[in-house]
């Protein structure tokens, strides 16, 4: 059960008191309430882009803070309200996998969560980094429906904010049984299953696979089981390279990203990077989705930012969406010219518009700065 993380009060559209347990949440979820008082005066006075912030919390060990846009964070958003989660450490070294959703509650209920106003959470963990230290929706709920429950609670909005620290990197250590299953990788001591992958045969042991990937365990024990699950039969894997399945079982044994086979700056090697990312993704190996981003967004260049905006829009990469985004915004009139003119630039007009919107809305705001 969750504990209570304390309370952010707002009032004439500021925020005005707060209390926080003296603990916080230590033992990994909690949840944190932001209790807007006269609603209708802080939607008209605090404008599309202005938000406030609770008060900092505490939840597994960690200091967060809600962001809540009344009038959403950017103009295309203005009929919405946005809100955000924001890992306030100072430092860290690890990435940090945490679920956590946001509700509307009736504050005189015990914090209970409503049934049917403003409730959002995502089926996998999001990974807070130093890269990228903030998570939400642009579009949580429509303000007129936001209204409405305003209304009937007298005037007064509460969000619940709950986290739940799914996975803190910064505290696994896993250095003898990551040696011990990369040695069982490389001599398939007790494989029970095969792969076949690029005319390319793979050994792994079917419990492992299963224990880090959900899509593994429902094709090898669930509904969505198929082929062979013990040797010598092979389970035909389509549409993936060779060298890219073999990155990832090296992930999935050793929980590190494998050496890239080309020099980071080399386009195959970049290339292999957004392979094994699309990989991740579709056998939801959510670290290694998030390592493969990180990788990518520092070896960005010109050359190759098309074909990585549609990589990172394909599938639901923020981080490296934003890290494209901050080098076009930097390039000159000229350059920007000449990636609007490639087939790249052209697939992702047509297959992806919201993407130029984004980038012409970035633009403006940083000319108006």
């Amino acid at each position: 059960m969750s504990s209570f993380a304390g309370l952010t009060v707002v009032a004439n559209g500021k925020r005005c008191s707060d209390w926080t347990p003296d603990t916080g949440a230590t033992h990994g979820s909690g949840y944190h309430l932001l209790l807007i008082q006269d609603y209708s005066r802080t939607r008209r006075e605090v404008t599309t882009g202005e938000h406030i912030s609770s008060h900092p919390f505490t939840v597994g060990g960690h200091r967060w803070s809600v962001r809540y846009y009344p009038n959403g964070d950017k103009p295309d958003c203005a009929d919405f309200v946005s809100l955000y989660v924001d890992l306030l450490d100072d430092t860290f070294e690890k990435p940090i996998e945490v679920q956590f959703n946001f509700s509307f509650v009736d504050p005189a209920a015990k914090h209970k969560k409503s049934a049917n106003i403003g409730e959002s959470g995502r089926s996998v963990p999001d990974v807070f980094s130093q890269v990228n230290s903030a998570w939400g929706w642009e579009k949580f709920i429509e303000k007129d429906a936001v209204e409405r429950w305003a209304k009937h609670m007298g005037n007064c909005l509460a969000i619940r904010c709950d986290i739940v620290v799914v996975r803190d990197h910064a505290e696994l250590v896993l250095p003898d049984i990551g040696q011990h299953l990369h040695q069982l990788l490389e001599t398939e001591l007790g494989a029970d299953v095969r792969f076949e992958v690029g005319g390319e045969l793979f050994a792994a042991h079917r419990y492992i696979l299963a224990a880090r990937s959900s899509v593994f365990r429902a094709q090898l024990f669930g509904p969505m089981k198929e082929g062979a699950t013990t040797m010598p039969g092979a389970i035909v894997i389509e549409d993936m390279k060779a060298n890219v399945y073999r990155a990832m079982l090296s992930f999935i044994y050793t929980d590190s990203l494998p050496t890239m086979e080309k020099a980071e700056e080399d386009e195959e090697g970049v290339m292999w990077l957004q392979d094994l990312l699309v990989a991740a993704d579709r056998y939801d190996l959510q670290r290694l989705k998030f390592l493969c981003e990180e990788k990518l967004s520092e070896h960005i260049r010109v050359s190759t930012v098309a074909s990585t905006l549609a990589l990172a829009e394909r599938h639901h990469c923020r981080m490296l969406k934003e890290a494209c985004f901050q080098l076009l915004q930097v390039q000159t009139p000229s350059c920007l010219q000449e990636v609007m003119a490639s087939s790249g630039w052209e697939h992702i007009v047509t297959a992806y518009p919201s993407v130029l919107n984004e980038l012409i809305a970035k633009l403006i705001s940083l000319n108006q700065k």
